[in-house]
């Protein structure tokens, strides 16, 4: 199977939302104001942030079941992949159960939304906690489905609810009105779609009679073994990502989030590349590490010279053209606010962008523990300058701030890749040895 192609088929799953999304921001912003779009991108945000109670199971079985396929224990599927699906359905009702208990803290009180706002919020997140076993259950069955590196099903779903993301909440504002609990029920609806379409493709690729295979302890903990520390860096890496917005709302109240989240959510799409590389990569540095470290080590040097190369000029034309684009966007007032915004974290996407690389390297040679202690401690540096930066400098000492901790993410996580095998300057002629310290 084509990296090239697996990579391609990434970006369109990322890329063709994303060219909605242009379109149909300006239109939200215009149709529900600022504050309450401030308040359904909280929503999009939460529903991704509590996924992470699929207790990193999800990528835990794609590296296991890639392993498996690659050593020919087939007989292993059945109950691996029965015994991760069951613990991520029963997580994913804790996630929803917890979400829902938070909803009315969070719309009256964390997220400084406004009086007339917050019963609309209350449903919107009391709705949204509908889908996070349905995340949850879908991160796993996905997993699956990237260990068998068939991307081409994994995107033509991703484009389906990407879409349905940005859509949806148009076409709601569009032909019912300004409800948040509308627009948030419809892309909930969709997710049970997709979840569907997720479990027929991963039922087409398992040995028969593999709905029948038991739950397995012993299968339980090794996934655990590996997603435990996954779930650190799922708790901590999003919790970074987002945490910002969350943080303005309350520092600076719900009317300044739009300002900071439309300008951050467009340049995290740019991820799409390095996102596209290392879906692809993670799943085949899993299969060849043990066969061949050379050549692993090889193809991770070729990843970030590829990424490296694409997005040093991207993001060099992106801080150059960023007034001029948010003017033509969303209009001269909005521009005013957000583009030196954009300037800054077009630096930090850069950065981001790299360390995409050296991070799925490091999962894939199974230290998802390494990449959790990197996150751990920026997580206890990175929120405390975030809350002093906000309240000296406002939105722009947020982004500067953001900009800094992945920097620091993109050193720790090339000196650890070196470490475990990796190494961007060289080939290392003993990556076995190097990867056993």
């Amino acid at each position: 199977m084509s990296l090239r192609r697996n990579t391609l088929w990434n970006l369109a799953g990322t890329g063709l939302p994303f060219l909605l999304g242009a379109l149909t921001i300006p239109y939200l912003l215009k149709k529900i104001g600022v504050e309450a779009f401030g308040v359904l991108t909280l929503v999009w945000a939460l529903v991704g942030y509590f996924s992470l109670f699929d207790f990193g199971l999800g990528r835990a079985l794609t590296q296991q079941v890639a392993s498996a396929r690659s050593t020919g224990l087939l007989s292993d599927l059945p109950s691996l992949v029965k015994t991760g699906l069951w613990f991520t359905a029963g997580t994913g009702v804790i996630g929803g159960l917890a979400l829902a208990a938070l909803s009315n803290l969070l719309a009256q009180r964390w997220l400084n939304v406004s009086v007339a706002l917050q019963p609309s919020t209350v449903q919107a997140l009391l709705i949204a906690a509908l889908g996070i076993p349905l995340t949850t259950v879908t991160t796993g069955l996905r997993g699956i489905l990237e260990a068998y590196e068939d991307f081409r099903i994994v995107n033509l779903l991703r484009i389906v609810l990407g879409t349905a993301n940005f859509g949806l909440p148009a076409l709601s504002a569009m032909f019912i009105g300004d409800s948040l609990a509308w627009m948030v029920a419809g892309l909930i609806a969709v997710r049970v779609l997709v979840l569907f379409g997720h479990a027929w493709s991963v039922h087409r690729k398992l040995p028969a009679g593999w709905i029948s295979a038991g739950f397995s302890p012993q299968k339980m903990r090794g996934l655990l073994s590996f997603g435990a520390w996954m779930t650190v860096s799922n708790i901590i890496g999003p919790l970074m990502v987002t945490a910002d917005r969350f943080v303005i709302s309350a520092v600076l109240g719900a009317s300044f989030v739009a300002y900071y989240t439309v300008p951050s959510e467009m340049l995290t799409r740019v991820l799409i590349l390095p996102g596209a590389v290392t879906a692809a990569l993670f799943p085949r540095l899993a299969s060849i590490l043990t066969s061949d470290p050379d050549g692993a080590n090889a193809l991770y040097r070729r990843c970030i010279a590829l990424v490296s190369s694409v997005m040093a000029p991207l993001c060099l034309l992106i801080a150059a053209c960023s007034y001029w684009g948010l003017t033509l966007w969303l209009g001269r007032d909005f521009a005013d606010h957000s583009w030196s915004i954009v300037v800054v974290m077009a630096v930090g996407i850069l950065l981001n962008g790299v360390a995409f690389v050296p991070f799925a390297a490091i999962q894939a040679a199974g230290h998802a523990h390494m990449t959790a202690k990197i996150h751990a401690v920026e997580l206890m540096i990175y929120l405390p300058l975030l809350v002093f930066s906000l309240h000296q400098i406002g939105l722009l000492g947020a982004a500067m701030v953001w900009t800094a901790r992945v920097g620091a993410d993109l050193i720790a996580l090339l000196i650890f890749a070196r470490r475990y095998g990796f190494d961007a300057a060289y080939t290392v002629p003993n990556a076995g040895t190097s990867r056993a310290r």
